[in-house]
């Protein structure tokens, strides 16, 4: 002891001089901590919490306070995110199609599971024979739910046209999905088709979302010619394959000035959160539910993927390192 009554200790690596029977707990207060968050190593045998206010420090004691750190900011309030096309707006990022369902009644449940606020339907001829027979809109309404008419089967843009413009007359649509397949062995679009529909489309009034390549040059000219959405496919329509091109998708969507929406290819969650962590708006499938053991689950899975990829898009994710980086801080280090 000093001739002042003060003690020399050690706290932390730090000399200190305090009053002679000074309590750990009259201590911690002292250095501003808080006695019932601490833990305390006195000459390296750890001391009760129960007893800090009862232990008194002595000349020489050194003493370890610890506390536990977090590595990160606090977490912000995550606003409404929404995306608009063509001037309508929806909270949903996932859109859905109606085919290859056992029936529309499992089509109708699936569609609920997966939150979807728009899907796709074909246009086909009405079934003359039998005019009773159960129709889409006996289970999906389409005043609660857009209808996104496609052209699905079309292999040239006269095909297309024709076949969106009565889809327009019979309910009224213009928002429309537009697709010009090139050969019925993969699916892929004809460019050349699609473009000069896009452009006809276009000047009639119509709001093509299109289906195209995933190349970032031909997204642009499809953008120039009146597309309102550019959707690039991930991988071949129905093959489940996932994004095969990450590098060309996210081309697109850095370059695009509408939406961007993957467009099949999706085989499971990881994919469509794949496609969200890309930056893309959303993405469109049907197989990869329809043909799912349990489509509804299944639809569940991906509304929950959507959703998650899109968080961590917003959110920023860490740069990728060459070697190990601790996650705690090395300061601090007893």
């Amino acid at each position: 002891m000093h001739t002042d009554g003060t003690v020399t200790i050690t706290v932390n690596g730090e000399h200190k001089r305090v009053a002679a029977g000074l309590s750990l707990a009259d201590l911690a207060t002292e250095l501003r901590l808080v006695p019932e968050k601490v833990a305390v190593e006195r000459n390296l045998e750890v001391v009760p919490r129960s007893t800090l206010s009862t232990v008194c420090v002595e000349d020489g004691d050194e003493l370890e306070i610890v506390h536990f750190v977090g590595g990160g900011d606090h977490a912000k309030p995550i606003d409404e995110d929404t995306w608009s096309v063509a001037g309508k707006t929806f909270r949903s990022r996932l859109i859905v199609g109606t085919g290859k369902y056992k029936d529309f009644a499992q089509n109708a449940a699936a569609l609920e599971a997966s939150g979807a606020e728009i899907v796709t339907v074909a246009v086909r001829r009405v079934n003359v024979s039998d005019p009773k027979a159960p129709m889409l809109t006996d289970y999906i309404d389409p005043k609660k739910i857009t209808y996104l008419p496609n052209t699905a089967g079309c292999f040239t843009g006269e095909e297309a046209i024709r076949t969106l413009r009565l889809a327009r007359e019979a309910g009224g649509w213009d928002l429309v999905k537009l697709e010009v397949l090139g050969e019925a062995k993969t699916l892929y679009p004809d460019m050349v088709e699609t473009l000069r529909a896009t452009e006809i489309l276009a000047k009639e009034g119509f709001k093509p979302m299109v289906y195209c390549v995933d190349d970032p040059i031909a997204a642009k000219r499809l953008e120039d010619a009146g597309a309102v959405a550019i959707m690039p496919l991930g991988a071949p329509i129905g093959s489940g394959l996932g994004i095969q091109n990450e590098v060309t998708i996210r081309l697109i969507v850095e370059g695009a000035g509408v939406p961007v929406l993957v467009d099949a290819g999706v085989g499971t969650a990881s994919d469509a959160a794949r496609a969200m962590e890309l930056g893309c708006d959303g993405v469109l499938m049907n197989t990869a539910i329809a043909e799912a053991r349990d489509p509804v689950m299944m639809a569940t899975a991906m509304k929950a993927a959507i959703e998650s990829g899109r968080l961590a898009y917003r959110a920023g994710r860490m740069g990728k390192r060459r070697y190990a980086d601790p996650s705690s801080p090395l300061a601090g280090l007893i």
